[in-house]
């Protein structure tokens, strides 16, 4: 099961559908697990996913991205070429996995996932290999306007406390931005 499929019925039940996917909407490095099954998708045939390249300025009314960002080269230049795609009164929806309960590790590599390139957690600042989230929105568009709706940890109430085990829940930050 793809990581978009793990939050589907949670994110029926809290409307997130409904308020956030609306109109023309972009799925970034959703392999066989798009958000909808009617939305453009970019991974790997369409080139790099860090800058979109070829994607016009604010085309999309909604850009989604599910355990993508932590593969990129550099988060805060992807973060804003997604951010850069999305319309005025469109959102930015992401979900990356969530150091304590994903990784369980605080140094790279990912034991899960040899190509994770950063880890993330929602507050804390960890460098060399962990970004603070909520930093990181603020260093990458920093020029922007934009105003942060909800940013969330999932997964805590079933993480498995095993480092060698990873279980089957969502485990992710998931943050949402409105374009102003």
């Amino acid at each position: 099961m793809g990581e978009t499929s793990k939050s589907r019925e949670r994110r029926e039940k809290e409307g997130f559908y409904k308020e956030y996917i609306n109109g023309k909407g972009l799925d970034i490095g959703c392999g066989d697990d798009p958000i909808l099954p009617d939305v453009d998708t970019w991974d790997m045939p369409q080139g790099h996913a860090q800058y979109l390249y070829g994607i016009e300025d604010e085309t999309y009314d909604y850009v989604y991205s599910s355990h993508c960002l932590e593969h990129m080269p550099n988060s805060y230049f992807a973060l804003w070429h997604w951010f850069r795609v999305v319309k005025k009164g469109g959102y930015l929806l992401i979900s990356i996995p969530d150091r304590e309960l994903y990784e369980k590790r605080t140094l790279l590599p990912s034991k899960w996932n040899r190509d994770h390139k950063i880890f993330f957690l929602l507050e804390k600042h960890d460098p060399p290999h962990t970004i603070g989230v909520k930093q990181m929105i603020k260093g990458a568009l920093v020029d922007e306007e934009y105003e942060l709706i909800y940013i969330r940890r999932y997964g805590a109430d079933v993480a498995v406390d095993d480092p060698n085990e990873h279980g089957e829940g969502e485990f992710q930050i998931e943050f949402v931005i409105k374009k102003l």
